[in-house]
């Protein structure tokens, strides 16, 4: 299992990396729309519905395109995208939390999946329309969170998160996870922090603003882990897909992402 995890994860970087670090921005926005699309489907079957899991990719995807193709790279962000962010932000910080706590979809999960699954391919995009390495960084807020919580978790955790969604998360973890998150942006070099994302947001609003930032968008990666958690638990399966061997599905991958990027970008829009 772990050699199979590591050579998927290889398999990835080989492919995710040049697109975001040296290919043209819509590059990156047609491959990640495309991973999009596949969590489209994964999403339609963790609901009881393949069919309406093809319907939900097929439309991210020509909405997408027609996104990539209209959307002028060197204008400002449009309106459309930050309140499509902001609309997914608010699910995530009012029924996603709440579906948690009641153990049960919280408002019909295919609108849904219509509304934060998009939400985080835009986000994707306008990010890396800021840059790769705003786009990266902001992605590791999530990636750190998760290597944070695991270790911290492992060796500390004691008090249950949400036991009955994912038993193996403590509240130890959650704290390992944000503490990790600041200690990187911490560490951040004097020259690099105008093209990091946490060194941005600390430039902006200075570092108690920036802590506190960072912080509700590591609570945020967890949230969307427990929901596609919800999700999966709701559906009887231990896995979300099984296109990436040893990881699951891509919905397995990315469900930090979800609720994590929109607050990203809206923060973007919103402090410049």
């Amino acid at each position: 299992m772990l050699v199979q995890r590591v050579l998927t994860a290889l398999g990835l970087l080989v492919v995710l990396v040049p697109v975001i670090a040296w290919a043209p921005p819509w590059a990156w926005g047609l491959v990640s729309l495309a991973l999009l699309a596949v969590a489209g489907l994964e999403w339609g079957r963790l609901l009881g519905s393949a069919r309406g899991g093809v319907v939900l990719g097929l439309t991210l995807v020509i909405a997408g395109v027609a996104y990539v193709i209209l959307r002028n790279p060197t204008s400002a962000p449009p309106v459309a995208a930050a309140v499509l962010a902001g609309v997914s932000l608010l699910f995530w910080v009012t029924l996603g939390p709440a579906s948690l706590v009641r153990v049960r979809r919280l408002g019909p999960g295919w609108a849904v999946g219509a509304l934060v699954l998009p939400a985080c391919w835009v986000s994707l995009y306008e990010l890396r329309l800021h840059g790769p390495a705003m786009l990266v960084s902001a992605m590791a807020v999530v990636w750190l969170a998760d290597i944070g919580a695991y270790f911290a978790g492992r060796a500390l955790g004691r008090h249950k998160l949400a036991p009955r969604v994912s038993p193996g998360k403590t509240w130890e973890g959650v704290a390992g996870g944000v503490a990790l998150v600041l200690a990187a942006a911490a560490a951040v070099p004097e020259g690099l922090r105008d093209q990091v994302f946490s060194g941005w947001l600390a430039a902006q609003g200075g570092w108690a603003a920036a802590v506190a930032m960072l912080a509700v968008l590591a609570g945020l990666s967890v949230v969307g882990d427990l929901y596609e958690s919800l999700l999966k638990r709701l559906a009887g399966v231990k896995d979300s897909g099984r296109l990436l061997p040893g990881h699951g599905g891509v919905l397995d991958r990315i469900d930090a992402l979800i609720p994590t990027m929109p607050g990203c970008l809206l923060l973007l829009q919103v402090l410049r």
